[in-house]
């Protein structure tokens, strides 16, 4: 104790104190940034020519901030990136600019970027299903719990239990709710309280099979090849279609109040949500293959799904044509997804093990990886994190080839920026992040 206070009484108290603003502690000593004045601030972050840095800089505290807002220095850099924005008068904010910024350097860095996975035990059982949105994470199907993680730190935000003897099939959340589908209820929580606040009762519907959630409602799909749309808010279900004459395998509802319902027949019902009037029907050259996922590209138009038979498909809602349709894996695909307005990559997973990107305008491969390590060992504590690095798998590579220990199954995969979370049927989950390649 006697030489830790000495420390502290020595010369590097400056350095002590520098968390706050104005923490140069000595006066202007110069031993820390801030003890810079605002003008020479507002001069070297002016001299900054990356957008992204700039935000750095402006997160770093309130000071920072608004030398950075008040002078405007991410509009002139925005001007200076696009001259004929400030002499044509373009109408494209800069909001929208950076927007497209953003989603430049999460496909730069899916294609070119080097990645890393952080993996941990989260499920005393196992976990089949993620969900990411808006830097959570939430997994489940597998035991009677759902939790939330940090998608940015991986630590545990808060579980949800699930009420009575019921099991899982399918959930989903967003900022203010989750909802869950059991095979003849539906479940729903507040982010904030572990209890359920709602089960719906009666025989509206059973077997449900998969649902897909879109405040205020709820789309379920079920084993008898229709689906019923729950209102959230009357509590109620409004609305049965007849989609198919065989089960709903999956279900994604797009931006345009459309249900897409894939189907163990290997084709793709489409129709109005509001009335349910059947707008058509999208087909596989490779049928009979059953479709087990679905994804909705809101900037394309485009509706994309794996099957049974390892293809990863694009159809456009526009023609109710095939784009293209690729063989992609050996084996089933059980996920497909894509960062909401990214017109570049899809993610695609399923029982080899192999998490493949691929080309949402061609269908094919970029890259695909696998993690170079062993499933996560259980600890004594409530959660470790391992980092782990990754392994390209190249295109000619056989993949008898590889351990099956290096590449368990992927049972579900949700994509964030420059991230994606995997699940893998066992009790531990995977969070994979890339970074933009440098010069």
């Amino acid at each position: 104790m006697e030489a830790s206070s000495s420390r502290g009484r020595s010369g590097s108290t400056g350095v002590k104190r520098r968390r706050g603003p104005g923490g140069g502690g000595g006066g202007g000593s110069g031993s820390t940034a801030h003890a810079l004045n605002d003008d020479t601030l507002r001069s070297v972050f002016s001299r900054l020519d990356d957008h992204f840095d700039l935000a750095r800089c402006s997160a770093v505290c309130n000071s920072w901030n608004r030398i950075i807002d008040t002078a405007h220095l991410m509009r002139d850099l925005y001007y200076k990136r696009n001259p004929q924005a400030r002499s044509s008068g373009s109408n494209v904010s800069i909001k929208s600019y950076f927007k497209e910024l953003a989603l430049d350097e999460h496909a730069s860095s899916f294609s070119r970027g080097p990645a890393e996975v952080y993996q941990w035990i989260g499920h005393p059982n196992r976990a089949t299903i993620c969900r990411m949105k808006s830097g959570s994470i939430l997994t489940g199907v597998g035991d009677k719990i759902l939790r939330l993680w940090s998608a940015e730190s991986c630590k545990y935000m808060n579980e949800y239990n699930v009420p009575n003897t019921k099991m899982l099939v399918d959930f989903d959340f967003d900022e203010n709710k989750i909802v869950g589908l059991t095979s003849s209820q539906l479940c729903i929580w507040r982010r904030n309280e572990p209890r359920s606040i709602f089960q719906s009762h009666g025989a509206s519907f059973n077997r449900g099979l998969c649902m897909s959630y879109a405040d205020p409602e709820v789309v379920i799909g079920c084993e008898d090849g229709r689906a019923f749309v729950y209102d959230m808010y009357s509590r109620s279900c409004s609305s049965i279609y007849r989609l198919h004459s065989s089960p709903l395998t999956c279900l994604t509802i797009t931006d345009n109040q459309l249900i897409a319902a894939g189907s163990t027949f290997g084709n793709v019902a489409i129709a109005d949500q509001t009335t349910g009037q059947k707008l058509g029907v999208l087909k596989s050259a490779f049928a009979p293959t059953a479709i087990r996922c679905l994804s909705f590209s809101t900037s394309g138009q485009l509706i994309f799904a794996g099957s049974s038979a390892g293809y990863a498909h694009c159809w456009d809602l526009r023609t109710l044509r095939p784009l293209w349709e690729k063989r992609v894996s050996p084996n089933v695909i059980y996920s497909t997804h894509h960062l909401p307005g990214d017109t570049a990559t899809l993610a695609v997973g399923g029982i080899d093990g192999v998490l493949r990107l691929i080309c949402q305008r061609t269908g094919e491969t970029i890259r695909s990886f696998i993690v170079d390590a062993d499933r996560p060992e259980a600890s004594s504590s409530r959660q470790q994190v391992e980092k782990k690095s990754v392994r390209h798998v190249a295109p000619d590579a056989r993949l008898d080839d590889i351990p099956t220990r290096l590449r368990p199954q992927i049972t579900c995969l949700s994509v964030g920026m420059k991230k994606i979370v995997t699940t893998h049927g066992e009790n531990y989950i995977r969070i994979w992040k890339f970074r933009p390649k440098r010069a």
